[in-house]
């Protein structure tokens, strides 16, 4: 089969998609192999052996990554304190867990929390401090992603990444794919958290066809306001904030009947939050 030709699921991926979404809903509950496997509908002897030759990882490094990233979100989107986080992300005691999370992100619980939250003292744009983001007006081609809808509050759009993960990982995809993006439909000043709507999603490269289970979704190339935020994931509002309040009425550009989307330009799960850079693309009228 070529490329050109309509890409099948993998056998199992349906199996692998359950067990990675029952590890992020469930990250304090049982997630031993025996119930993994009973999540997979496999026995213990080959799930193991399946889940490693389908993503590279073993079982427990899955737990432990996603539990990790769960806590990582906890920790700058709540103000749940420490021993609650570790709690709900499957840890016995603080001090494993911070053991843990240190291992993974190279700094405390206590640290990533600072180093992910603006100083509550001297946030505010609006009152006149300024925060500088790389700017530009850009000619940008149409992309094409393969993507699944999210329901939700926004932060929690990382369940339906994983869940696109599973799949180009199940069918070999990711020697295709051109970077993730997550495509943003409505406003959380307007929209109630649980109805916001969202797309997680990977750009393909041209000539390759949809993967099965996924949806197309379509983005406009033209001339798009691009803002640059360079730290982590916790800082986007801010930087979303920037672009509306500041960025696009200096530039005397207007918004065009498109949805707002960003472009994640490296891997939150080998690169230090300081490090991350995010691209938010809002694409103009009379691109």
């Amino acid at each position: 089969m070529d490329q050109e030709e309509a890409r099948g699921a993998h056998p199992y991926e349906d199996r692998l998609r359950r067990v990675i979404q029952y590890i992020f809903d469930n990250p304090a509950g049982d997630l031993s192999l025996d119930a993994l496997a009973d999540v997979a509908a496999m026995s213990r002897f080959h799930w193991h052996r399946v889940h490693h030759a389908m993503t590279g990882e073993t079982c427990a490094q899955a737990v432990r990554r996603i539990r990790a990233h769960r806590a990582a979100c906890w920790l700058v989107q709540t103000d749940w304190p420490v021993t609650q986080v570790a709690a709900r992300a499957g840890y016995a005691n603080t001090d494993s867990f911070a053991r843990v999370f240190q291992r993974h992100y190279g700094m405390t619980p206590a640290a990533f929390r600072a180093a992910g939250r603006p100083d509550p003292q001297s946030p505010i744009l609006r009152q006149g401090v300024p925060q500088m983001y790389p700017f530009e007006i850009r000619d940008c081609a149409p992309q094409r992603l393969a993507a699944l809808p999210h329901k939700g509050p926004y932060p929690e759009i990382g369940r339906a990444f994983q869940q696109v993960a599973a799949v180009f990982t199940a069918q070999n995809l990711w020697g295709h794919a051109r970077g993730m993006v997550g495509v943003y439909y409505d406003s959380p000043a307007d929209v109630p958290e649980p109805d916001l709507r969202s797309h997680a999603g990977v750009i393909l490269v041209d000539g390759v066809s949809m993967p099965s289970d996924l949806e197309e979704v379509l983005l406009p190339g033209g001339r798009h306001a691009v803002l640059t935020l360079k730290g982590p994931y916790s800082g986007l509002q801010a930087a979303w904030d920037h672009m509306y309040c500041t960025g696009l009425p200096q530039s005397g550009e207007t918004p065009a009947d498109s949805p707002p989307f960003e472009i994640y330009l490296n891997d939150p799960s080998d690169t230090a939050p300081a490090d991350l850079i995010t691209e938010i693309h809002v694409p103009l009228a009379g691109a």
